[in-house]
């Protein structure tokens, strides 16, 4: 994955860092174990997610993630969030227990599809606009079984120190806004994102295997911005200016 922004040479995994790479690693896989069989118990009750956001937490914790909440997300929102890592996904799980939305691609991969459906991933067409009705049954069961839906609207990863254009058309599936769901942006200000961030040529594996050989913790700040109001829910190219707008500024505080 790519970004407009230069990357940092990725530093190269020492030995004791492979060490600290498996020990989370099989920490991770063990979390999971245990976490896929209460939330099969969950659905077949019917029961709101609850073990995706625990194992999510338990994967950024696992980590080395320390997160500092500024704000508060408003139950029944879509956010709107800058993108730096993959482990904004466990970041937002665990500070608003937020279900997310996916590209149809990532549908292809059968285990991947899995762990996303898990969590009440909406999966979005990226060249064809799916049943509108079905579309937002989708966002309102996401919505209701854990309070928040999260959309990156950049469509890729940036390097944490600046803003990359969002892209409205992913907000196509949002336009109209279905009732009763408001937008709010969310900053996520890593204290050292150039060391976290994925872009330039770095495989995705690459990366993921360097951010869990870390000994040093990782720092986040996620400011939960004012949600949008007005004219600024018009339309998707509103929603996605008036969000780049809230979060570029405070990215200036």
């Amino acid at each position: 994955m790519t970004a407009d922004a230069a990357a940092l040479e990725p530093p190269r995994i020492g030995l004791a860092g492979w060490g600290m790479l498996a020990f989370r690693l099989t920490l991770i896989i063990g979390l999971l174990i245990v976490c896929v069989p209460f939330h099969l118990l969950w659905r077949l009750f019917r029961l709101p997610r609850f073990w995706p956001r625990i194992f999510l937490s338990g994967v950024g914790a696992l980590s080395g993630l320390h997160i500092k909440r500024i704000g508060r997300a408003t139950r029944g929102s879509l956010l709107i969030s800058n993108h730096v890592s993959w482990l904004d996904i466990p970041a937002l799980a665990e500070a608003s227990g937020s279900a997310f939305v996916a590209h149809d691609g990532l549908s292809e991969f059968s285990l991947l599809k899995w762990l996303c459906e898990m969590n009440d991933t909406v999966f979005v067409a990226r060249n064809r606009r799916t049943n509108v009705a079905e579309q937002a049954d989708n966002i309102r069961t996401a919505i209701d079984n854990g309070g928040t839906l999260t959309l990156f609207p950049e469509g890729t990863t940036s390097d944490g120190t600046g803003l990359l254009p969002f892209k409205s058309a992913l907000l196509s599936a949002f336009e109209p806004l279905p009732e009763g769901v408001s937008v709010q942006p969310v900053l996520l200000a890593y204290h050292d994102a150039p060391h976290i961030s994925w872009v330039g040529d770095e495989p995705g594996l690459d990366n993921f295997k360097r951010v869990l050989a870390r000994y040093r913790p990782i720092k986040l700040d996620i400011h939960f911005l004012e949600p949008l109001s007005g004219e600024a829910l018009t339309d998707r190219k509103s929603m996605a200016a008036a969000s780049h707008a809230s979060i570029q500024r405070a990215m200036t505080l």
